[in-house]
């Protein structure tokens, strides 16, 4: 860091210290404010990379935070989000790795981020691929999510297909839209609506909303791995170098 930096962060520091004691501040005659106003204004106009480095700082701080409060929720709720009886597998069943997405119909990054999970389970056949259904875009994509949930428990070997062709396709996934899907995999909408008067979808809902609350998720794609929360459509390199450190140390950062 140097000498001016220096200052500046000792300035911020005094600032910040004013700020939190006002005993300080009021030892401060009128004439020493406006000086030490002037004076940092007067750096930071000149140095303004300062704020942006003090931004990053903050934004890392508040990272790690959050990262570690997610750590403490995987450890508490490490059944419901890897084994819940709400979720799909795909992959292979057995992986020595688990990736679980939290994921939306009508969400643009996860259509994009669909080519991600494809890549991954083509490429590595000891990944297991959990789909956690997170609906948070509005009542059509509840709608499309609670057909998606009849339609698993129908025919849960073709839930792939289905997973792929409603998140994949242009229209917006709507109740509509999932039960055409489904009928093109043969399933119809009678049998459809009884299943989901005979197995609401309210509890797997309430389950994922809990568990991406204490997850600290709040977009999707959003993923779990080993012990770390992935906020975002990462891509497929990313995500893979995080499987390969579980295996190689236990964790996703070695």
């Amino acid at each position: 860091m140097t000498f001016k930096k220096m200052i500046a962060a000792g300035t911020l520091l005094a600032v910040a210290a004013s700020a939190a004691l006002p005993q300080t501040a009021a030892a401060l005659d009128a004439k020493q404010k406006e000086e030490f106003g002037a004076f940092i204004k007067e750096y930071l106009l000149a140095n303004p990379e300062v704020m942006l480095e003090v931004q990053e700082a903050l934004a890392a701080k508040q990272r790690a935070k959050q990262q570690e409060a997610a750590q403490a929720a995987i450890a508490s709720n490490e059944k419901a989000i890897f084994h819940s009886a709400y979720d799909m597998t795909l992959g292979n069943p057995t992986g020595d790795v688990t990736i679980v997405e939290f994921f939306d119909y009508n969400c643009g990054y996860c259509k994009r981020a669909l080519s991600d999970m494809d890549e991954i389970i083509a490429k590595d056949k000891n990944v297991r691929f959990v789909l956690k259904e997170f609906p948070i875009l509005g009542p059509d994509s509840v709608a499309a999510h609670k057909v998606s949930a009849a339609f698993r428990a129908i025919a849960p070997e073709k839930y792939g297909d289905f997973h792929r062709a409603l998140l994949g396709g242009e229209e917006r996934a709507t109740e509509e839209t999932a039960i055409a899907v489904a009928a093109k995999l043969g399933v119809t909408e009678e049998q459809l609506r009884e299943k989901m008067v005979d197995a609401p979808y309210d509890s797997a809902v309430r389950e994922a909303y809990s568990l991406a609350n204490e997850l600290g998720i709040t977009g999707t794609p959003s993923y779990v791995i080993g012990n770390e929360a992935v906020f975002g459509a990462v891509g497929a390199d990313e995500i893979s170098t995080k499987v390969e450190n579980m295996r190689s140390c236990g964790k996703t950062i070695c």
